[in-house]
C-alpha cells in the first residue's frame, strides 16, 4: 500500500495539528488529568490514522480488457437505470452509479482506454451523494472517453462532505484503462453513462473495486 500524492499536504497538516494538540494537553494537564490526556491522544491518533487511510492506494492487480468496462471507483452500486443525459449525449443512456463512503479508496480510474473527447467541470450544490438530483445539481466533473466509435461518460460528483474534485485528464489525451482519472476527497459518487442495451454485470448494492470489478461488456 502507498499514499496518494493528493494526501501529502493534508497528512502533513494533520500530523502537525496532532502533535501540537497533544504537546499542549500533556504539558498543561498530564500531572492533574492524565486520563484525559490519554483519551485525547487516542482520539486524535484515530483521526490521524483515518486521514492517512483515506489517501491509501492498495496494491491490487488491475483488470485489463478490450471488451469490458471496469469500475472507475471503489464503493457500492446505488443506481442501475435508464436515464436521459442533458449534458453531452442529449438522449437516453444507461446509468450506473457507485457511491463512495469516506472509508473507501478514493482514487478514480479510467473504465476503458481511449481518447478523451469531452472534459467539463460544473459548479453546483453539495447534496448528499445518494440523492438522485446530485447527478445534475451537485459540483461535478464530466469526461467522455471514446474507443472504437463508442463513448462512455464518467462523472465525478461531489457530496455533502466531498468538496474537492480533482481530474487529471485533458481533451484529446489518449488514456489507458485502469490509469488514474482523478480523485475525490472525503466521499462522493461516480456515475457512468453507457450506451442503451449495454450488458451490465453488477447488481444494486454490490460492492465493487476500482480498476478491478467488471461493470459491463463494452
Amino acid at each position: 500500500m502507498t499514499i496518494h500524492r493528493e494526501g501529502y499536504k493534508s497528512i502533513a497538516i494533520c500530523t502537525l495539528v496532532f502533535g501540537a494538540i497533544n504537546f499542549a494537553v500533556f504539558y498543561f494537564f498530564s500531572a492533574t488529568l492524565p486520563l484525559l490526556c490519554w483519551v485525547i491522544f487516542l482520539l486524535t491518533l484515530f483521526l490521524l490514522l483515518f486521514i492517512i487511510s483515506f489517501f491509501r492506494i492498495p496494491n491490487r492487480a488491475l483488470t485489463l480488457s478490450e471488451t469490458q468496462l471496469i469500475a472507475p471507483a471503489d464503493g457500492k452500486v446505488v443506481v442501475i437505470e435508464e436515464t436521459v443525459d442533458p449534458e453531452y449525449f442529449k438522449d437516453k443512456r444507461l446509468q450506473v452509479s457507485i457511491f463512495m463512503s469516506p472509508a473507501n479508496v478514493h482514487v478514480n480510474r479510467n473504465p476503458i482506454g481511449g481518447e478523451v473527447v469531452y472534459n467539463q467541470y460544473h459548479k453546483g450544490k453539495y447534496l448528499v451523494a445518494w440523492d438522485p438530483k446530485s447527478s445534475t445539481e451537485n459540483e461535478r466533473h464530466s469526461v467522455v472517453l471514446r474507443k472504437n466509435g463508442k463513448e462512455v461518460l464518467v462523472k465525478q460528483i461531489a457530496g455533502a462532505l466531498a468538496k474537492r474534485i480533482i481530474n487529471y485528464l485533458q481533451t484529446g489525451q489518449q488514456v489507458r484503462q485502469g490509469e488514474e482519472l482523478g480523485f475525490i476527497k472525503f466521499g462522493s459518487r461516480v456515475d457512468l453513462l453507457l450506451p442503451p442495451g449495454t450488458k451490465v454485470h453488477v447488481q444494486l448494492n454490490e460492492v465493487v473495486k476500482g480498476g478491478v470489478t467488471v461493470i459491463a461488456d463494452w
